[in-house]
């Protein structure tokens, strides 16, 4: 395999991960990274609270990408190559086993993900790779050799391959450097955020979950179902995160004001009819504020029968049927409107990107030019949370990696 020069833009995941694929695929090629910022790999730092959600327990492909709002028909080939399977047996290879929480999130087993960071700092240095933070890729020319880099310092750089991993938020040069060579960006937008809601009476909630409820955007078409969270700023948790993420451009479009539907109970309505029914038969002297009907905090049940307009002391037996509809109303299709959005803790994730129908997924290299490649959320790619962003990073950063090398 011959001796060729592979410059990277980007020293988190996808950066990190395509240049120890490079140079160990090829151990002749010169590899260097340049990160703009002084920190390397910040992102991963930060993921899970310090832990790193490495990746996702979840090996069959076909459903692995029902995760992917954007992305999932281009990643079936690369995945096909490259999934969760592989990452786990990459970093226990490498002396860093990994842990399956209950939801199928993956952890190093450590809870730290220090862990992670040093492995790929560890690899990369004996792969031979050389890394320089301070000095980002702020311009490049493409020539018949490779390329022309301009560097942050002032300095220059040639390279016959070069890989754009620069990240997916708003300020990455990443965007501007695509489309210096001809690729369409997709408009960036946040995705993965909680809603804000300014109502008082639902903050007094703050704190209640509901294990199982859906949340859907009418006008948006759009539904998600799992854990609810109420907060002191509106809703959040995983169904919230997960609408977040499938309508990421819609919500945006609309500037995050829209109005959503919460069905706080899971199941027929009509059957949930039926018990307060019998609860009407069984307990008619019993206020209906009391509760004993839905599996739920009594603050929760208590806030739905005053927006059903429920008197306090009202008794089962003097329940009207337009209050029982109202009431079902509040607990299947309770109406709330979102004015505005809140970042999920630090995990920040992307909405848009180069444009896919640009890219070669099966070597990562751009369509407009010639030896330059892509990888992680620079790509018009993103999952909802749960370790799915960063194994997109890894098994991008791993083909772009092999390809730059020669070996694929």
């Amino acid at each position: 395999m011959k001796s060729r020069t592979i410059a990277i833009a980007g020293g988190g995941a996808a950066g990190f991960f395509a240049a120890i694929a490079a140079a160990n695929a090829n151990p002749r090629a010169q590899v260097v990274l340049f990160e703009k910022s002084p920190e390397l790999l910040s992102k991963v730092t930060l993921s899970g609270g310090g832990r790193c959600n490495v990746t996702h327990h979840c090996f069959d492909v076909p459903r692995l990408l029902l995760n992917y709002p954007r992305g999932a028909r281009e990643l079936n080939g690369p995945y096909r190559r490259f999934q969760p399977r592989d990452t786990v047996e990459w970093f226990e290879s490498r002396g860093v086993p990994l842990k399956v929480e209950s939801d199928g999130r993956m952890f190093p087993v450590t809870d730290s993900s220090s862990s992670i960071v040093n492995c790929l700092r560890k690899e990369a240095e004996e792969a031979g790779v050389r890394v320089f933070t301070r000095r980002g890729l702020c311009a490049f020319q493409p020539g018949a050799q490779g390329f022309a880099l301009r560097l942050t310092d002032g300095t220059a750089f040639e390279a016959e391959r070069l890989l754009l991993a620069t990240g997916g938020n708003k300020a990455t040069a990443g965007y501007s450097l695509a489309a210096s060579v001809g690729h369409t960006i997709e408009a960036p937008v946040p995705s993965l955020f909680t809603f804000t809601i300014e109502d008082s009476t639902l903050r007094d909630l703050a704190g209640i979950s509901m294990p199982d409820a859906q949340i859907t955007a009418p006008a948006q078409r759009l539904a998600q179902k799992g854990p609810l969270l109420i907060t002191h700023w509106g809703l959040s948790g995983p169904a919230a995160l997960k609408l977040s993420a499938w309508g990421a451009r819609e919500f945006a479009g609309c500037e995050y004001t829209f109005d959503i539907l919460v069905s706080w109970q899971r199941g027929p309505r009509d059957v949930f009819a039926a018990q307060l029914a019998d609860c009407r038969k069984r307990h008619p002297r019993r206020v209906v504020v009391g509760g004993g009907v839905l599996e739920a905090p009594a603050r929760l049940w208590e806030w739905l029968c005053r927006r059903a307009e429920i008197p306090a002391d009202r008794q089962w037996a003097q329940l009207s049927k337009a209050g029982e509809n109202r009431l079902l109303e509040e607990i299947y299709a309770c109406r709330l409107s979102v004015n505005g959005k809140s970042l999920y803790k630090d995990e920040f994730v992307t909405c848009g990107g180069v444009r896919l129908s640009e890219v070669d997924f099966r070597t990562m290299e751009s369509k407009r030019c010639p030896g330059l490649h892509f990888a992680g959320e620079l790509l018009d790619v993103d999952a909802v949370t749960g370790g799915f962003n960063f194994q997109a990073a890894w098994t991008s950063g791993w083909i772009a990696g092999r390809a730059m090398a020669g070996a694929e």
